[in-house]
């Protein structure tokens, strides 16, 4: 159930209700009893709950054969260099 926003025409008092969408809107001041209006809102952004929410989460499987496959290769790069190291110092 939504909570609409409404401000009197008479006083002024703006004042939240929640209510079915089926409901007719208040048409009374709580307050001073003049007549009130429903107002339009932005409403809520997006509300994400819940332990996270990460790109991750919906890898698809070819990302993932692709990062194993270019992190083997950065592996076998580091090692070469390291073998090329050893060489040159000796």
């Amino acid at each position: 159930m939504p909570t609409y926003d409404y401000k009197c025409l008479n006083c002024g008092f703006t004042f939240e209700h929640f209510q079915p969408m089926t409901d007719q809107p208040v048409k009374e001041c709580p307050k001073c009893g003049g007549k009130a209006k429903r107002l339009i809102s932005g409403g809520t952004g997006l509300i994400f709950r819940g332990s996270g929410f990460y790109i991750t989460d919906y890898k698809n499987k070819k990302s993932e054969s692709v990062s194993k496959e270019s992190t083997k290769k950065t592996s076998e790069k580091d090692s070469q260099k390291k073998t090329k190291e050893k060489i040159n110092n000796e």
